[in-house]
């Protein structure tokens, strides 16, 4: 008989394999390629997540990998932006590329226009600019279309942004520093690779790694890649399965760490695109109802999570006010006073890693503390 993982359960299993229990004390680009890269559209806010993850981690450790070529920013996974290591980026590239072609050619705003270009053709041509020197899309765009004048600019550089896969080049990205998103070549920024293609296969043993156990459907949320059951039914052999409390299939690494459903999960600040918030079909795993009712705003930023007991248990913002800086965090429920004391120590913590150079760090709590 199949065992059932309960929510807690595939929680703390899900917080392990996200370094979210415990903070790794391995390399920077050792955890990246773990967590086969991290959503990173943002330029700086997804150095937090890795913050809540390495132990002593410093910003300027990713920052100069960056700068080094050592880390680079791509479309990936759901044809958005992953910070991922130099030597993920052509065999991930190569496994989701599907799903850039469907962006690009089911695209209600790009598909019509690109009908009956030549794709391979508007490639090397992109290829071949970016090649001579970096370019934001609309001056790409601008040049492009001195070949293809009948095509918008925006929808070339969009097509040529999804046919190649395009580093946004530094200073963008860079901790404490910015730039114009500039793009070349993946080829251009690293040098030619001539390394096979990491197999599809290979991938989804990797996100089981990253954030498992998981169902198909979670797979193909993570990846944006589809018809991913052909591809894991032959893998069962290599797999453990269980089933969610509502009867769901899902899929395992033998070996990965499935801790117990009480194993203590301290609190964990996480970032405004963190890919355990996104990478998952049911999200009930991480995500509470308290964060649907809390967490919308019609006018404003995503908000940025903070997990209280391993699921979302409120939301912070930091700012800067002269020498001050204060980072208001705002649980959903009502605190124990060791949960706020935690909660304030860990604060803090950020805090000095967001803003080393104000005089005054403070942490505020807008939930009252239950006495008891």
């Amino acid at each position: 008989m199949t065992a059932v993982l309960r929510q807690r359960e595939l929680n703390r299993a899900t917080l392990a394999r996200q370094l979210l229990l415990q903070r790794a004390d391995r390399p920077v680009d050792e955890v990246v390629e773990h967590l086969v890269g991290l959503q990173a559209q943002t330029p700086h806010s997804w150095y937090v997540g890795l913050w809540s993850r390495i132990a002593d981690f410093r910003a300027e450790q990713a920052s100069g990998m960056l700068a080094e070529r050592g880390l680079v920013r791509v479309a990936l996974m759901r044809s958005t932006i992953h910070l991922v290591t130099a030597s993920d980026v052509r065999r991930l590239r190569a496994a989701v590329q599907p799903v850039l072609d469907r962006d690009l050619f089911a695209n209600g705003t790009h598909g019509r226009p690109i009908r009956g270009v030549d794709a391979e053709e508007l490639a090397s041509a992109g290829a071949a600019l970016l090649a001579e020197q970096s370019m934001t899309a609309k001056q790409l765009g601008a040049r492009l279309q001195n070949q293809w004048p009948d095509v918008p600019p925006t929808t070339l550089a969009y097509a040529v942004r999804n046919l190649l896969p395009l580093v946004q080049v530094p200073p963008r990205g860079l901790w404490g520093r910015s730039g114009p998103i500039a793009h070349t070549t993946a080829d251009a920024w690293l040098g030619p690779d001539m390394s096979a293609a990491q197999p599809v296969a290979q991938v989804v043993l990797r996100f089981l790694a990253a954030f498992g156990p998981a169902t198909v459907a979670d797979v193909q949320r993570w990846s944006g890649l589809t018809r991913l059951r052909e591809v894991i039914d032959p893998l069962r052999a290599e797999l453990v399965t269980f089933r969610s409390e509502d009867g769901q299939e899902l899929f395992d690494l033998p070996d990965a760490p499935r801790p117990d459903a009480e194993t203590p999960a301290p609190p964990r600040f996480l970032y405004d695109f963190d890919n355990l918030l996104l990478s998952h079909a049911d999200r009930s795993r991480v995500i509470t109802d308290d964060f649907a009712v809390h967490s919308h705003r019609p006018h404003g930023p995503v908000p940025s999570v903070v997990l209280i007991d391993g699921f979302t248990g409120g939301d912070w913002t930091i700012a800067r006010d002269g020498d001050t800086a204060t980072l208001t965090v705002r649980p959903y429920r009502a605190l124990q006073a060791s949960v706020a004391d935690e909660l304030i120590a860990e604060g803090g913590r950020l805090v000095a890693f967001m803003d080393p150079d104000a005089v005054d760090r403070r942490v505020e709590l807008t939930a009252t503390v239950a006495t008891g």
